[in-house]
Order: structure tokens, then C-alpha cells, then sequence
């Protein structure tokens, strides 16, 4: 395979970025495709497909390389001569020849592949951090050996069919005959499953707003809030929002929902996909403090709790989330995710119910927080039914959602009634 300098030359810049600068690796690929308009689809898809690998596979190709493993997640001993180092040894572990460019000389092809028939430790040779292999055994025992595994294939992309303006059948046929190849899944009746990496964003079904681009266990958790039309409905941890469009698809944009987040750029990306989407009864307001929780107080007939987590079910999506967590950040997590599963919980009216979901795969993060949070509630919420997605056994996003309802109130004599009225945003 012939290699140009400047595109492996970037490789190495987008790598410094992500593990030095501690940049997000989805933004730095987006960054050097802007960087270089005239790459074609090759050169891209060969630069993506290069990062992504060294970023999943860090600690064993750094390993590969020669290089001290307490040094491999220290950003000053990670500089530029040893990130070619860590290159070459994935491209030669890709089953390539090495280039003759002058930075990749020295570099002996039979020492590293000498070093990858050595024994190492399961964290090495998975590429995960210490703390993390030992967090994970502690909570999931031998399960985590598969979805260990599993956390370091590359992720595959599902897209979510806006019944708002299509159904999954016309669409899978509109895009079958643009030369765009999909499957269903059969008890997932929104998901199409794209059978080869195109560039999504760029189709015209997407910008006519006839699909949003969603794992498909991800598709699974607002149908699990029973929504329908004509409730009022709660967002509370919204963000960019494709968790609020296809809750407005399912209550056929019928209702209102309102979509709350900490982040007003988000919430504006959130407006943004609403357009495009068809979606009008979405409102969105920013947390600016504690009033703005008071005044949706018993407001809502259904409430979503998408809470801040670790991410760890969706490590395969997000690879280089592994080297920027740690055990403290987790812990301080914990206590955030009970807080908000605590005081935004009184969102929900008597009768109504929430759904409290997280894309990780800790049982500390989610049915250990469902527990807890009943031992102090229990008088007035139960459990309903609770969703656990295993990475390792559908192939795609680890996530856990619990569905709990509120007791209806006590009856009340019709004088003492009083009118319930739309909570205002000022």
C-alpha cells in the first residue's frame, strides 16, 4: 500500500492531540477532515480507520513499541519520536510493510513482532488501564473477560428512522436505491443498520431529515419510557437531543416536551436537529439553578434521566474515554447520578413515572443507584422493569435503563382541588 508522508505525518499530529492535549478523538478526525478538503475517500477513511485503532489499542501497540508501560498514559513522555514508534507497530501488526520515510529507520519489524508473542497482563493486552481492569472485574466478575473483548471492535453505525416523516420500509428502499445498503433488526422496529461505513451526514434522506444517527441499544430507552401522545413530557439531561426527536416521533408530535440541559450549546444543536427533524413540540430551557426544577414540580407524565456516566458501554464508539477516566472521576459520578436521580424525580406528577438510564455497564452506575434510591422512596415509587444491554451478547452499545412509577396521589375532596397550570420558563 503506497503511503503519502503528509497523510501519516497527521496521523501522528491528530495523535498528539488526542493523548497530549487530551482532545476529544471524534473532534480532532473532524478537525483534520476540514484540515484537508481534497483527501478523497481513501485517504480518509485510511486516516480514520489509523486513529481510531492506535486510540483503542494504546497501551498494546505502545507496548509493542518498546516503550515503558508506566509511561504509556503520561503526556510529557509522549512525544512525537515515540508516537512513530507506536504507529509502526500498528501498521506492522496490520500485516503492512513500513514506509521509507526518515522518522520510522530505526524501527526493527521483528522486535515488535517478537514482543506481541510475549506474555503480558490482560490490561496490557487489551488496553485498558490498570484501575479500570480491576474496577470492572470487582463489579462484573467474569462477564467483563467477554465484554472486555467486545469494548475494542470498532463500532458499527445504526441510524434511527424518523417515523415523522417516513416509515423504516420506504426508507431502506429510498436508500437501497442511492447505492445505500441497510438491514433491519427485527425487535427494534426503528433501527436500520448500515451495512457498510458511508459519510451519513452528507446523504440526502439525512439532511431532508428522514433518519438521525443512533446506536440501536440507544434506540431502545425511550420506548421503554411508554410515552404517548398528548402527554407532558420531560428531557431532563437532553444534551444534542436524539433521545427527545424520538421520543416527539413516538408521541407523534403530539403533546409537549420539554428538554432541559446544564449546556446551552447543546440545547442549541438540539434545536437545530428539531427543524430538521419535523419536530415542534420540543421546548428547550436551560438549568440555570434550582428554580428552574421548582417550577416543573409534579408537572411531568413522564420524565427521562439520561444521566451523566462513564460511558463505559460505549467505549467501542468512544475509545479514547478510557485513557481520560479514572476511578475518582467515577466516584464523584456516583454521587452526581443520585443527586439527580434524587431531586428531579419530584418532576414527575403522582402517577406518572421516569425512566433513569446511563450508557454504562457498572452496576454501581445503575441498578446498584435504582436500589438505593427505593431504600430511601420506596413509600412512594416502584420498580417497573428494568433494561440491561450486554455488549458481548447484541454486538451493540452496553446500556441500562430502570422504568419506575410514582403512587398515585391520595384523593382529594373536589373543593380542596387545585387547577394545574403550565410551569412558565420565566
Amino acid at each position: 500500500m503506497k503511503l503519502h508522508y503528509h497523510l501519516i505525518a497527521q496521523i501522528i499530529r491528530s495523535l498528539r492531540d488526542i493523548f497530549v492535549d487530551r482532545r476529544y478523538a471524534d473532534k480532532v478526525v473532524e478537525f483534520a477532515f476540514k484540515k484537508h478538503p481534497k483527501w478523497g475517500s481513501r485517504d480518509r477513511r485510511l486516516f480514520a480507520e489509523s486513529v481510531y485503532e492506535v486510540v483503542r489499542h494504546w497501551r498494546w501497540y505502545w507496548h509493542l513499541a518498546g516503550l515503558p508501560d508506566a509511561e504509556h498514559n503520561q503526556p510529557e513522555a509522549i512525544t512525537e519520536e515515540r508516537l512513530w514508534y507506536v504507529w509502526c507497530a500498528y501498521w506492522i501488526m496490520a500485516g503492512h510493510e513500513l514506509p521509507f520515510f526518515d522518522e520510522v529507520v530505526h524501527v526493527r519489524r521483528g522486535a515488535i513482532i517478537e514482543r506481541s508473542k510475549q506474555e503480558v497482563s490482560p490490561a496490557i493486552q487489551a488496553s485498558v488501564p490498570d484501575w479500570m481492569e480491576a474496577r470492572l472485574n470487582r463489579e462484573l466478575g467474569q462477564a467483563w473477560i467477554a465484554i472486555r473483548a467486545t469494548l475494542n471492535q470498532p463500532a458499527e453505525v445504526f441510524i434511527r428512522v424518523n417515523t415523522l416523516k417516513t416509515d423504516r420500509r420506504s426508507l431502506k428502499t429510498r436508500l437501497a436505491q442511492e447505492g445505500f445498503i441497510t438491514e433491519t433488526i427485527q425487535d427494534i422496529p426503528s433501527v436500520l443498520h448500515m451495512k457498510q461505513r458511508y459519510h451519513v451526514f452528507g446523504m440526502a434522506a439525512f439532511k431532508e431529515g428522514l433518519f438521525e444517527v443512533q446506536d440501536a441499544s440507544s434506540q431502545r430507552v425511550a420506548p421503554f419510557l411508554q410515552v404517548e401522545p398528548g402527554m407532558k413530557v420531560v428531557d431532563a439531561c437532553a444534551g444534542a437531543g436524539g433521545k427527545t426527536l424520538h421520543l416527539a416521533a413516538l408521541m407523534q408530535n403530539k403533546g409537549k416536551i420539554i428538554a432541559l440541559d446544564v449546556h446551552d450549546w447543546k440545547l442549541n444543536e438540539l434545536r437545530k436537529r428539531a427543524g430538521r427533524a419535523g419536530v415542534d413540540v420540543a421546548e428547550t430551557r436551560l438549568i440555570e439553578g434550582t428554580k428552574t426544577l421548582k417550577r416543573l414540580t409534579n408537572y411531568a407524565d413522564r420524565l427521562l434521566l439520561d444521566v451523566p456516566c462513564s460511558g463505559m458501554g460505549v467505549l467501542r464508539r468512544n475509545p479514547d474515554a478510557k485513557w481520560k477516566l479514572s476511578d475518582a472521576e467515577i466516584d464523584r459520578l456516583i454521587i452526581e447520578q443520585q443527586d439527580i436521580l434524587t431531586r428531579y424525580s419530584a418532576i414527575v406528577k403522582p402517577g406518572g413515572k421516569l425512566v433513569y438510564a446511563t450508557c454504562s455497564i457498572l452496576p454501581s452506575e445503575n441498578e446498584q443507584q435504582v436500589q438505593k434510591f427505593l431504600a430511601a422512596h420506596g413509600a412512594e415509587w416502584t420498580l417497573e422493569e428494568e433494561l440491561k444491554i450486554n455488549p458481548a451478547e447484541t454486538g451493540h452499545d452496553g446500556f441500562y435503563a430502570a422504568r419506575l412509577a410514582r403512587k398515585p396521589a391520595e384523593p382529594t375532596p373536589a373543593s380542596a382541588a387545585v387547577p394545574t397550570t403550565e410551569p412558565s420558563a420565566e
